[in-house]
């Protein structure tokens, strides 16, 4: 009975490893004492189940750059302009808090404590009313320069940046570009503030990406993500060309740095989309070839030049460009030619489309006016124009872009 069982064993055993050889030839393995070795497939699947390596730490290029970040403390102050019926001759704007912010008890508080809060004087006696925002910025030099957003430092009446070191400095603005949003201040009291560089090349869709600033009024405070998107216009001004990238960005980290991961500036924080006013991962960066050329204006002059050529333009469309003989929709297509400017000297006129600036293409009219601004008043320029089927081209001398 045993030696039937046993012999019965061995032939099941026999048929089983038979089995396991055909499956291990199907799946491409081999038998070695009965056990079927792991293919390719399943030597991935394991690995990728294993613990990622090699993922990137931002803690040096935060050691490195971190203490050039600075908070930035802007008080407003305006006369009171309230009418005669009003309940109190002052008014306190309260900092721009998330609802259960820690701090906005205190500022109700003290709010509620002004001097005069809730009576009634002389329009000539009532006290100013004092406002305050809270941004981010970054030292650009060892002498002090400070960059910054147009929007931190508008209006400003009294401006103080507080170092990661806890160090608060008085700062003055040397300059605006509203147009750019970008600001310049200057920190006296020292030659050798710690500072950061600009980069040299954009960075690109994908890279990784450390913005540190001041959200909220916490200060010193980092986050990581990746680039997303670039030349980003999201109507905030005529020169939009922003990096969209997915660190988080809130409130308070406007004029603070985008650094890559070798420690250098590749945006200046500035807006962010936000449906419910807080960070859902798309923050918008100005470019550091922007922030480069703009704040070597404001530190020479206090304000941005920009180049003019006098064109009012509407971007190709489709159904334009098939109607003027382009081959695709590309390039500016001149509405209105303001009469004794530049463009109409030169014998631009309307209906012209510019599709090349020295030799350069214009793919739409927002190409057109970033490489204008960017030519210094005086310097002459070549247009080549669309102009009933053909290609011309024409030299003018770009003005002055004018104030308003």
């Amino acid at each position: 009975m045993s030696d039937k069982v046993s012999t019965s064993a061995r032939k099941r055993t026999a048929k089983w490893l038979g089995a396991a050889a055909v499956a291990a030839l199907i799946a491409g393995g081999a038998v070695e004492s009965g056990l079927v070795a792991p293919n390719v497939a399943h030597a991935e699947l394991r690995s990728m189940a294993q613990p990622i390596q090699n993922v990137p730490s931002f803690a040096d290029v935060i050691d490195q750059v971190k203490p050039a970040v600075v908070a930035v403390k802007v008080k407003v102050q305006n006369v009171a302009d309230r009418n005669d019926d009003d309940d109190d001759g002052q008014q306190f704007s309260m900092p721009d808090l998330p609802p259960g912010h820690p701090m906005e008890r205190f500022f109700r508080q003290f709010r509620d404590q002004m001097p005069g809060r809730g009576e009634r004087g002389p329009r000539s006696e009532r006290p100013r009313q004092f406002g305050q925002s809270l941004g981010s910025g970054f030292f650009i030099s060892a002498d002090g320069y400070v960059v910054t957003n147009n929007h931190v430092v508008d209006n400003a009446s009294e401006v103080t940046v507080t170092m990661d070191s806890g160090k608060e400095l008085s700062a003055k603005v040397i300059g605006t570009d509203p147009k750019t949003d970008l600001a310049l201040l200057k920190v006296d009291g020292g030659s050798d503030f710690p500072y950061v560089r600009l980069a040299s090349q954009k960075a690109r869709i994908g890279d990784w990406v450390v913005a540190i600033g001041n959200p909220f009024g916490l200060g010193g405070t980092v986050t990581a993500g990746i680039v997303s998107a670039q030349h980003r216009d999201i109507g905030a001004g005529p020169y939009d060309d922003f990096i969209q990238i997915d660190a988080s960005v809130n409130k308070g980290n406007s004029g603070g740095p985008t650094f890559n991961l070798s420690g250098e500036v590749v945006g200046v924080n500035t807006a962010i989309f936000s449906p419910s006013g807080g960070n859902v991962g798309i923050a918008f960066a100005i470019p550091a070839s922007t922030v480069e050329t703009v704040v070597a204006s404001l530190k020479d002059k206090g304000s941005v030049t920009r180049g003019f050529i006098g064109v009012q333009m509407q971007p190709v469309t489709k159904e334009i460009a098939e109607a003027i003989g382009l081959k695709e929709p590309k390039g500016a297509l001149v509405a209105d030619a303001i009469k004794d400017g530049p463009a109409a000297k030169a014998g631009v006129q309307t209906g012209d489309t510019i599709i090349a600036v020295d030799g350069q293409p214009i793919n739409e009219a927002k190409d057109l006016s970033r490489k204008i601004a960017n030519v210094a008043p005086g310097k002459s320029v070549s247009l080549t124009l669309w102009r009933q089927g053909k290609e011309r081209n024409v030299t003018l001398e770009v003005g002055s872009q004018p104030k308003a």
